[in-house]
């Protein structure tokens, strides 16, 4: 594993990510305080974030590699634990670098530059308090669970026996139906909500962003057009949808309304799919834990939280430093790029897949932390506990029927295919 002295990881984000334009702004001076050390002085284990191969196992053993809590990225620093992933998840000095990234891919203008900039997740204080707070009432724990029954019957049309490529038979359409019937979409539409979804979402996966630029603008325009029609038809038949809701809400501007829809759509489709995936996967290389799950049905719960905190498919979650931040006598200047490990806190309370461990009560970081932790974080859990129940009772057993083809790590960490046979 490389140790180094390094010079600030910044300027290699800004030759990789804008083919060597100088679109940033150079770091501000830092004075460092009495004891204080700037991290670009510090001597770190190197994490190569945008290796392609980091899949599978040749990703897990990568990970395992890294010790201490600070190691130098391709696109900034990577913090290692929880304590301090908590700190930068929560500092209002830290705010999610979107808008960085588009600047220096020269995005800066056109549907998908509207898009990012009215993304809840760019936006921070009362701007995004106030947007928050208009969808948390209708993902609050108590409203995903009026959607459990659509869910059940979502599941009972999904294949439950049979050697089957589970991502597409299973994975794929239950999120999207799901999400469909949220929004007030036809379920036929649902298809078009996944592609659309797994487009828009490498919004937040540079290399992506660079590389596939035009078909991400295509989906975002493709999307705004249907949501017409679909605003048309619920302000003349609304519904009790979450589309027909909002537009309810006094002094929702329209523009704000379909990019909180928007929202709903990229935080539930592309993420449950791949959570669901990975748990499948988990379970078929652990039959033990399978044949636990279908003896004890109600440890679908606890196989849920065990596969959130083992496999997060949101490995990394990125903030960028907005003002001098000094932490563990280690000063971050203006403009730090730096990637939350969800991987390294979560496992910091076992390293063993589990689903009847007794695991400490610290929170997971799958979902983030502070203002911008995930405001779809209920229904996921739901859905995934409906899943797992509802494949319990009617599998005996799962097994791999082949080798599971990984995505990336970048963006949302999934699974491409992922072969089974349930028996």
């Amino acid at each position: 594993m490389e140790t180094a002295r390094r010079t600030d990881p910044q300027d290699r984000t800004v030759e990789q990510i804008a083919g060597g334009r100088p679109r940033h702004r150079a770091l501000a001076p830092v004075s460092l305080g009495a004891g204080m050390t700037s991290v670009a002085e510090l001597e770190l284990p190197h994490f190569d974030y945008l290796d392609p191969s980091l899949r599978g196992e040749r990703y897990h053993a990568a990970m395992a590699q890294l010790e201490g809590w600070l190691a130098a990225g391709t696109l900034g620093y990577v913090v290692l634990d929880r304590e301090a992933g908590e700190f930068f998840l929560r500092s209002k000095a830290c705010d999610f670098p979107g808008m960085t990234i588009a600047e220096l891919v020269g995005i800066e203008d056109g549907p998908l530059y509207e898009e990012m900039r009215r993304n809840i997740i760019n936006l921070n204080g009362d701007g995004h308090r106030r947007l928050r707070n208009l969808l948390n009432p209708v993902l609050a724990p108590r409203a995903a669970e009026r959607h459990r029954p659509a869910m059940r019957r979502i599941l009972e049309t999904l294949p439950t026996s049979g050697s089957v490529e589970f991502v597409s038979a299973f994975a794929k359409p239950y999120p999207s139906l799901v999400i469909a019937e949220l929004v007030g979409a036809d379920p036929a539409d649902a298809p078009k909500l996944h592609d659309w979804s797994n487009w828009i979402q490498r919004q937040f996966d540079a290399p992506s962003l660079m590389e596939h630029r035009a078909p991400i603008e295509q989906a975002v325009e493709e999307f705004h057009a249907w949501f017409q029609d679909l605003l048309g038809s619920k302000r003349r038949e609304p519904g009790e949808d979450l589309t027909s809701q909002l537009l309810q809400v006094d002094g929702l501007e329209e523009v704000e309304l379909v990019n909180l829809v928007l929202d709903v759509i990229l935080g539930g489709i592309d993420t449950a799919q791949s959570q669901l995936s990975h748990t499948m996967r988990l379970l078929a290389e652990h039959p033990g834990q399978w044949a636990l799950l279908r003896e004890r049905p109600e440890l679908a719960v606890a196989a849920v939280e065990e596969s959130l905190r083992y496999e997060p498919v949101t490995p990394f979650t990125a903030r960028i430093t907005t003002d001098t931040v000094e932490y563990r006598d280690v000063t971050f200047p203006p403009g730090t790029v730096l990637m939350i490990s969800a991987f390294h806190a979560n496992r910091e309370s076992g390293g063993e897949f589990d689903i009847a461990a007794e695991r400490e009560r610290a929170r997971i970081l799958t979902f983030g932390a502070g203002i911008h932790y995930c405001v779809g974080a209920n229904l996921a859990r739901a859905e995934l506990q409906e899943a797992l129940t509802f494949l319990a009772e009617r599998v005996e057993r799962v097994e791999a029927d082949g080798t599971p083809d990984y995505g990336t790590i970048t963006g949302i960490y999934g699974i491409d295919s992922l072969p089974l046979r349930l028996s």
